[in-house]
């Protein structure tokens, strides 16, 4: 949930205020692994990402605690009327389903040449509809020791949904992986020193420079997230027990501010990793190098088109 960022609205995503325990949660899965990691996602809720580990240790690092608690997509709209509990809430169509546990449609999952593949209707968090005028799609796929998620979001809908933010994905992981870890200087990836610090209860900000975070563990491991574009996050550190499906978590997730329009379509990548703090750092700097200098060419040609008569 996003509070302090967007005054009075506090974005869901989910499981801070958690359903009664949901055993089908994850009841239905499938892997996608290369020697290196492993990703799994939760085809009983709309394919949503429940489980990345390294190999050949196989400990699942994320956190999965009901159908809000995954990485997965989850956008923001007007008020509807719904409630989150007693909380008035908004539209927020959720990946992986709503609050009560109702679990998301998925409509196909396909595995191609190393990319597995899912397309979904999402859930009204709070109301509980399937969002019908909405689709959600997710292309996996793994090199070496890192993960490539692309994510579209797809909206048919009549209602025109204002500014807000919105989660660029939202990810939960083990409460274990105590300490955020992240860059939030002016000089990104010249070796400048990372940050290191345990957030609190509720929803905290920070500046990303290099468009990464991640949490780690004591050992000083975790799970790392490039998502280039987006220099924000919110996060937080919900108390309750550790584990893949315990009440506690930590979570981020990046922010960037966006309108539902009717027609549009959104789409982004995120990469995800484990490793140390460094190998983290050391395996997004190229992947970020090329984003800034595709997204700099991008702007220059823009920018030398002749202007509209």
């Amino acid at each position: 949930m996003l509070r302090s960022l967007v005054m009075t609205l506090a974005l869901a995503s989910a499981g801070t205020l958690l359903a009664d325990p949901n055993p089908e949660v994850a009841s239905k899965q499938k892997f996608l692994e290369n020697g290196k990691v492993k990703i799994g996602v939760d085809l009983s809720s709309g394919g949503s990402i429940f489980w990345f580990s390294e190999l050949p240790a196989d400990r699942n690092l994320l956190n999965h605690a009901d159908r809000g608690r995954f990485i997965q997509q989850s956008y923001y709209g007007k008020p509807d009327g719904s409630l989150w509990v007693k909380k008035p809430w908004r539209w927020n169509p959720v990946q992986g389903g709503d609050y009560k546990g109702k679990p998301a449609k998925l409509l196909e999952v396909k595995e191609t040449e190393g990319t597995l593949y899912v397309r979904s209707i999402p859930v009204n968090w709070a109301g509980g509809e399937d969002i019908e005028d909405c689709r959600m799609e997710q292309w996996i796929t793994l090199s070496d020791t890192m993960a490539r998620i692309r994510f579209r979001f797809s909206y048919n809908g009549k209602e025109i949904h204002p500014p807000t933010h919105q989660e660029l994905p939202a990810v939960f992981v083990d409460l274990a992986l105590t300490d955020l870890v992240y860059y939030k200087g002016e000089k990104p990836w010249t070796d400048d020193a990372v940050s290191k610090d345990r957030p609190g209860w509720p929803n905290e900000g920070r500046k990303t420079t290099e468009h990464w975070a991640g949490f780690i563990a004591e050992d000083g491991r975790g799970v790392g997230v490039l998502f280039p574009g987006t220099d924000r996050i919110t996060t937080y550190r919900h108390p309750g027990p550790s584990g893949p499906k315990g009440g506690g978590c930590s979570y981020f997730a990046p922010i960037r501010t966006m309108s539902i329009t009717p027609g549009l379509v959104f789409e982004y990548n995120a990469y995800l990793t484990i490793g140390s703090t460094e190998e983290m750092r050391s395996r997004f700097k190229p992947i970020a190098q090329k984003y800034l200098a595709e997204t700099a060419k991008a702007g220059a040609e823009e920018k030398a088109k002749p202007a509209a008569k």
